[in-house]
């Protein structure tokens, strides 16, 4: 990868995670890679704003792209840190023994996990407050204090003369980024839509538990003049920011209200009798003009799982009776709904059992507090008979019904 220049004497900094069996924090799985992004200012005093994680060649690679610009490490002035999580602050450590110089900004609860995660002192910092404008020659730039998007310590830097945000890992997606393709008119429409999926993939893992504080932070930066974004993960807004911004506002939306008019339908079966009526579901739901997303557990990933939930108004639930309870691999996809809150669905469940149920039970008592609406539930012992299947019929047609009445289009 080379320095890419933005406007003027801004230029971003980036490096792709590539590696297949790479998990992103140690859960989610990106086969499509992740990029991470940092930026230099060339000015009166040098400007980095954000690092990269200290794995494979990154430190080394974002030296090799700073020379672009006949810059080094020791070069560096200021070192603004948005975020305190490693895949932006993991270079601290190595950068500071390389440049004792460096003033660092950032926010007050970032101060004493300098030391903590990378063992540099606190003199070293700047602690901001909301607001805060620094001037460095010809760049102006203000800091907003943006908790828990998606750290306590997170924080947004603008530059308000070019009306830039770098907005860390707000409006970010997984997904590598070209050598060519790094601005969003330089990207095609395939890869547009294919940035949006990653882009809703990433939020839900990594951001969805903190929704409100997303639609606050985004209230905060509503008075902005924004012109480009620049984010830590993912391709740099300059032409239309307004359409990531967009996107943010709709997915921190669907924690209040009605989600898309679509099902995520999750299923189980130990033994075949619980997958039998699978068909019947994901046909109901076709006839009635709904998508239908199908997942299998165990098999497909929770953040594949937990995307798809997070957009659908609508979520049904397919797993036997296993000891009393649910199904493990069920109950462990339910639990990490929970964690995730996703919330205000419109919930049914089915399921086989053998010599007791028990299932709908734990099923209810894990859910109680995750604001669901269940609709029904329908259960049957060992294989479904004509009588269960019409049963499953009715059951699923009173759950069309209430989700379309939940969802005016």
């Amino acid at each position: 990868m080379h320095i890419k220049n933005v406007i003027d004497d801004i230029y971003r900094l980036s490096v792709n995670i590539e590696d297949k069996n790479y998990l992103f924090e140690g859960i989610w799985p990106i086969p499509h890679g992740i990029s991470i992004n940092g930026y230099l200012i060339k000015a009166e005093k040098n400007v980095l704003i954000d690092l990269t994680q200290d794995i494979f060649n990154f430190p080394q690679e974002f030296t090799h792209q700073m020379d672009g610009v006949t810059l080094g490490v020791e070069d560096i002035d200021i070192l603004v840190v948005n975020h305190m999580e490693p895949d932006h602050s993991g270079w601290l450590r190595e950068f500071c023994k390389k440049n004792s110089k460096a003033v660092i900004y950032c926010t007050k609860k970032a101060v004493p996990l300098l030391n903590a995660f990378a063992g540099v002192p606190a003199e070293r910092a700047v602690a901001i407050t909301d607001g805060m404008v620094l001037e460095v020659g010809d760049y102006e730039l203000q800091f907003f204090d943006t908790p828990n998007i998606h750290w306590p310590e997170t924080m947004m830097t603008y530059e308000r003369k070019r009306k830039i945000l770098f907005s860390c890992d707000a409006f970010g997606s997984y997904g590598s980024i070209d050598e060519d393709a790094i601005f969003d008119d330089q990207v095609s429409e395939e890869r547009h839509a294919f940035f949006e999926e990653e882009a809703l993939r990433y939020y839900a893992n990594i951001v969805a538990t903190f929704s409100p504080f997303v639609l606050k932070g985004l209230e905060k930066l509503g008075g902005l003049a924004i012109e480009v974004i620049c984010p830590s993960h993912g391709i740099i807004w300059r032409d239309n920011p307004a359409v990531i911004i967009e996107h943010y506002q709709r997915y921190a939306g669907y924690s209040k209200g009605p989600a898309e008019r679509e099902v995520t339908v999750v299923w189980s079966s130990m033994y075949g009798n619980t997958k039998q009526v699978l068909n019947l579901v994901i046909e109901t739901l076709r006839r009635r003009d709904i998508p239908v997303h199908v997942f299998q557990v165990p098999g497909d990933e929770i953040g594949y799982i937990l995307a798809s939930a997070w957009k659908s108004a609508g979520l049904i639930f397919g797993m036997p009776t296993y000891e009393y309870k649910m199904f493990p691999p069920m109950a462990h996809t339910i639990d990490e709904l929970m964690v995730k809150k996703v919330t205000n669905k419109k919930v049914f469940r089915f399921g086989s059992f053998g010599w007791s149920g028990g299932a709908q039970k734990d099923f209810e008592t894990r859910t109680e507090k995750a604001g669901w609406d269940i609709l029904g539930h329908y259960e049957w012992q060992g294989a479904p008979t004509e009588a269960d299947k019409a049963a499953m019929q009715q059951a699923l047609e009173a759950y069309c019904d209430a989700l379309i009445a939940f969802t005016p289009r």
